[in-house]
């Protein structure tokens, strides 16, 4: 496993935060870092067709070792870490044989990853796990998905007595600000179906996801002096905290599971005159969704005629929508995946995603995209980790898929 681990620890180690306030594309230059470096990897390891455009997607082709026609299958990853924590200065810790104890990740901050909190890490006792130093993210969304894909193509060209149709693979820009699929060129890329590599727990495989909102919400207030503001101040925070309270205490993203929809506050800036408020909006049934969106604008115009007054306005931007109206008609794309999972020793564990990934986007754009796990946990934060053995195993999920898609195509 130690060229996994030291695949992974390479790319990791790159900053490729995005930025959700930029409108470049992509959003930090920092992304062509890795980009350039995962071109020089793919060939070194003998992929061809291999493109960097000049929106920061990469492409690559894997030939088909048949003689026969195969449907052409892809494999998605995004290079880009998320905007919500800090991604620069990675100082990944490798933790051999984990003992199912207390993980210190930062000593001298007293930061511990703890079973206590995150019973998950009981799923993993003895195997190898890595995590951050506690002061970033580790950055396993995406980086555990490149590191399987380009494994696993090398195991493919190393190994060519497996037999496989045309491959393709792609590794996007920005997916975490939701623009990794804007530019991707279907066409271009060829495949009749993919898998993003973008899941969390071993097993996982999704073709359903949240229908998405961004919601911007503006009061705004009048600022007076407070030794004369009797009947003339309009504090803009305090009318803020009338909206918040409009909504369900309980549709939030820490009190739901499973199919339960949310609002989701994020971010908060203000001031007497000006209070900005940045929300997502989350369900997965659709009419649930229009529903959510109509209660939001609906929350801003109760306080408005309460005041007699316009304080806020509400910009809500529909982001992303469920793919399972796409997949379903081609459900055999799922069964292979699962398939090849339990041919591996895996249990499937077939269930909504709780967020969105390209593979939704791309599903609407005519590629259909259900996701399979990568193997990391926690993503987003300090706590985040990848047990190795994970991404091994997601490794010969890959192999197995695209020997098995060759195998239906020969009957």
């Amino acid at each position: 496993m130690k060229h996994i681990i030291d695949r992974f620890i390479k790319y990791v180690t790159i900053d490729t935060q995005s930025d959700a306030d930029n409108s470049a594309f992509p959003s930090t230059e920092k992304q062509w870092d890795l980009a350039n470096i995962l071109v020089k990897d793919l060939e070194a390891i003998g992929m061809k067709d291999i493109t960097l455009d000049d929106n920061c997607y990469i492409m690559a082709t894997l030939p088909s070792n048949v003689d026969y026609d195969t449907p052409v299958i892809g494999f998605i990853s995004h290079i880009d870490t998320s905007p919500d924590y800090t991604g620069t200065n990675v100082k990944p810790q490798i933790h051999e044989n984990y003992d199912g104890t207390d993980i210190i990740l930062n000593k001298e901050e007293k930061i511990i990853l703890s079973p206590d909190y995150f019973e998950d890490l009981l799923l993993y006792k003895g195997q190898t796990i890595i995590t951050t130093d506690g002061t970033t993210l580790l950055g396993a969304d995406d980086k555990a998905g490149i590191t399987e894909i380009i494994s696993a193509m090398h195991y493919l060209i190393e190994h060519p007595e497996i037999k496989h149709g045309k491959i393709r693979i792609a590794f996007t820009p920005d997916e975490e600000v939701g623009k990794g699929a804007h530019l991707f060129d279907v066409d271009q890329f060829g495949a009749d179906w993919a898998y993003t590599m973008d899941g969390s727990q071993i097993g996982e495989l999704e073709y359903e996801n949240f229908n998405a909102a961004g919601a911007k919400v503006t009061i705004t207030g009048k600022i007076v002096h407070p030794g004369y503001a009797k009947g003339k101040m309009i504090n803009s925070m305090l009318i803020a905290n009338e909206f918040i309270a409009q909504l369900p205490r309980t549709e939030i993203p820490e009190k739901t599971e499973g199919y339960e929809g949310f609002f989701h506050l994020f971010e908060i800036n203000g001031e007497v005159e000006k209070t900005e408020l940045q929300y997502i909006i989350r369900d997965h049934d659709m009419q649930l969704f229009q529903k959510r969106k109509i209660d939001f604008q609906n929350a801003a115009n109760v306080i408005n005629a309460k005041h007699g007054n316009e304080l806020i306005s509400v910009d809500i931007q529909d982001q992303y929508f469920n793919m399972k109206e796409k997949i379903e008609p081609v459900m055999h794309i799922v069964d292979i995946a699962e398939e090849a999972m339990k041919a591996v020793g895996i249990k499937p564990l077939i269930k909504a995603i709780r967020g969105g990934t390209d593979g939704s986007q791309l599903s609407y754009k005519g590629l259909p995209c259900p996701n399979i796990f990568a193997g990391g946990h926690n993503f987003h934060g300090r706590y985040e980790y990848v047990p190795v053995e994970s991404m091994q195993k997601a490794i010969e999920v890959i192999v197995k898929i695209a020997e098995i898609t060759a195998e239906k195509a020969k009957k």
